[in-house]
Order: structure tokens, then sequence, then C-alpha cells
């Protein structure tokens, strides 16, 4: 099969202006909730998007741990390569797809980092494993060989056994404050359903069709 193939009508489900909710925390709660029904592998998994100072941008799958009125959370190393486009471009994207619900969820909006209070708590219920993870990896950045890394965990261990692990500094959360979130229903022919909410400066949102 060549790859352009490759291809899906999808016939699920359709989104109407009318059936949505009047805020799109709601209506991503209503998604959300359908979606952890659905027991799809990895729910909570995002493409998150970020650009350097000339524009260049990145993308790479991060986990959403937390969303509410203020926006979406992850959590990073604060010297990772995403970390420092966030540091000259404080501006993000977000995209879910949830395939076996034929489902996109487009977020974009700036970037701030969230409390060191709730990083700190989101990082002790880490596993152990994952929170000397965060104190063994320069994350980004070029290395030998993953001997390196291993040695690493290997002292950490031996350091922090029997003790309480600290969150290092140079790791927390991030929060993307949405300005724009766009819910897309897959539909046949490719004549999909797209709605999109748009915050405008007296804190409302505008509810708009798109074309497909």
């Amino acid at each position: 099969m060549h790859i352009a193939d490759i291809r899906k009508d999808y016939r699920l489900q359709t989104l109407d202006e009318a059936g949505v909710a009047a805020d799109p925390i709601q209506q991503f709660g209503i998604w959300w909730q359908e979606a952890l029904q659905s027991e799809i592998v990895e729910v909570n998994a995002m493409t998150l998007a970020t650009a350097n100072e000339q524009g260049v941008p990145s993308a790479r799958i991060v986990l959403l741990k937390g969303y509410d009125e203020r926006g979406f959370v992850f959590f990073s190393n604060y010297e990772s390569k995403k970390a420092g486009d966030l540091q000259v471009n404080p501006m993000a994207s977000l995209v879910f797809f949830w395939k076996e619900l034929e489902r996109q969820v487009r977020i974009s909006g700036r970037v701030e980092k969230v409390t060191e209070l709730e990083s700190d708590q989101y990082f002790q219920s880490r596993p152990e494993g994952s929170r000397i993870g965060a104190w063994a990896s320069p994350q980004s950045t070029v290395i030998s060989s993953r001997q390196v890394i291993e040695e690493k965990v290997e002292a950490l261990q031996a350091s922090f056994a029997g003790k309480e692990i600290p969150r290092p500094l140079h790791w927390g959360g991030y929060r993307v404050v949405p300005s724009s979130i766009e819910f897309w229903q897959g539909r046949s022919s490719r004549l999909h359903d797209r709605i999109q909410y748009t915050l405008q400066s007296d804190d409302n949102w505008v509810i708009e069709r798109l074309a497909p």
C-alpha cells in the first residue's frame, strides 16, 4: 500500500455550535471524561509545540498533569530545549488526538510557570524512580552514552537512600493559559466539524465554526 492510499473515513459523531458548552474548559471537561471512559492508552498525552527566538518550531509529546479554568499544566526540566524556547517566546500550542473518538483538541496561549508549591506537591507524588530521574538527567543536552545517566542514577540512589528526595530547582511545572481552543470532530469525506473558542478582551469567549 502506498502512503497516499492510507486513509480512514470518520463517522462516529458530530459536533454543533448549539451542542457545546459556553466555556471551553467546561467543554474540554466533557470530552475529557468521554476520553477517560473510552480507556484510551495515555489519554493525557499531548503534543506541545514551541518556537525559539528565530521562530523555529519544535514539537514533542508531553503529559497533561492537570487542568482548570486557569489553564493546562505539564511538568519538565527548566533547562530543557522546550524551557529555552519558552524563556524567549512564552507562547505554545497543545494538541490532543484521541483517535478512538475521532477527535482532536487544539489549545494555544501564553505559558507561565506554576507556583513552587504546585511543583513541590506534584514532584512528591511521582514514583521514586521518576524523582531520581529528574535529578539525573541534564535534559536535551548531548551526552556521550547512556552509561552517563545510569551512573548518575546509581550515585543518586545511594545518596538519597532512606531520605526524602527534594524537588530540584531546575524542575517544575508550566501552565498553558489558553486564548484559543478548537474542538475537532472527524466527519465523513474530510468534512470535519471544527468549533473554535476565542478569548476576547473582556474575558468572554466567542464561539465560531471553522471550515474543515
